[in-house]
């Protein structure tokens, strides 16, 4: 009769230490981090306010990683409204001549100077292929090289993006 009660213990004690776990865990990810983001969120729409011409509230980017870098999408959530069609276009036309010369100078002023993988991207000398391509609804930037380091870059790039830019910007 000894041996049923301790497994039964046993299974008890595993049971609760796991909801105490589950529970506790739980609350972290609840607490902390959320007004920190939202905060960081913000102001990245705040600053993105003065650099990009669309509305960041009636647009979603799309940042896709691949083997041999991303691709940067750009859409309008009504693909009907030319208004913000036309303005991602622009904008996005006007950042891939940027950033073939190395001008990342817009996300630096949205995102700051010291934003994941762009110290590399400033200095990639002409190692990435960078190409417009205008979409229904929007734009697309793709960015493609060899180099694993500059394609590392880019993925730490496109990460910090995605963080930053919270409910308007996905994988």
């Amino acid at each position: 009769m000894n041996r049923p009660d301790r497994h039964s213990r046993t299974l008890l004690m595993v049971a609760a230490t796991a909801t105490i776990i589950t529970l506790s865990g739980g609350c972290a990810d609840d607490s902390t981090p959320t007004p920190v983001t939202s905060s960081r969120q913000a102001e990245v729409a705040e600053r993105g306010a003065s650099v990009m011409p669309f509305d960041l509230e009636s647009t979603t980017h799309q940042f896709t990683k691949s083997g041999s870098g991303g691709v940067q999408t750009v859409t309008a959530d009504d693909p009907q409204d030319a208004n913000q069609v036309a303005l991602i276009q622009q904008h996005l036309h006007e950042e891939t001549s940027r950033f073939r010369r190395g001008d990342f100078t817009d996300p630096a002023a949205i995102h700051g100077n010291q934003m994941p993988g762009l110290q590399a991207l400033r200095a990639h000398g002409g190692r990435i292929t960078i190409d417009y391509e205008t979409i229904p609804g929007g734009g697309r930037v793709t960015y493609t090289t060899s180099d694993s380091e500059l394609r590392n870059a880019l993925h730490h790039w496109f990460d910090a993006q995605v963080s930053d830019h919270g409910e308007h910007a996905t994988r």
